[in-house]
């Protein structure tokens, strides 16, 4: 059984906030489309499939900054409505310290990974 990557990110195409899985490249894609500029949400998912882990993409309006989007997705990881624990929950691009303070929770929950950039966490830490 694959290791499941939970991801936020934008792109170009696809339905707003839905847990969406994808296992393929090509899937990805079409599902998808290709990543707007400046985002990196995407990249993960590209790279996540490269190393054969399922991917579950959730789709937000705007990478790091559309807060009820990243929201609505912790809300439905913290319930449990996922039918696959993750095996690490993935948010580039967001440095709202609420939104990371809740999903370092949520990784405490299911004893999962936080993947984060660089970039995010130096916003969190100089907060």
């Amino acid at each position: 059984m694959k290791q499941t990557l939970f991801l936020f990110g934008e792109a170009e195409k696809g339905q707003y906030c839905l847990p969406i899985p994808c296992h393929s490249l090509l899937e990805l894609s079409e599902i998808f489309g290709n990543p707007p500029e400046n985002t990196q949400g995407l990249f993960y998912a590209v790279q996540a499939l490269l190393y054969e882990r399922s991917l579950i993409y959730f789709r937000v309006k705007e990478e790091g900054f559309e807060l009820s989007d990243y929201k609505r997705g912790l809300k439905m990881l913290r319930k449990k409505e996922m039918h696959k624990e993750p095996l690490a929950i993935c948010l580039p691009g967001m440095g709202d310290p609420r939104i990371l303070e809740e999903a370092s929770e949520i990784c405490y929950i299911y004893h999962c990974i936080f993947i984060i950039t660089e970039k995010d966490l130096y916003d969190y830490i100089t907060n």
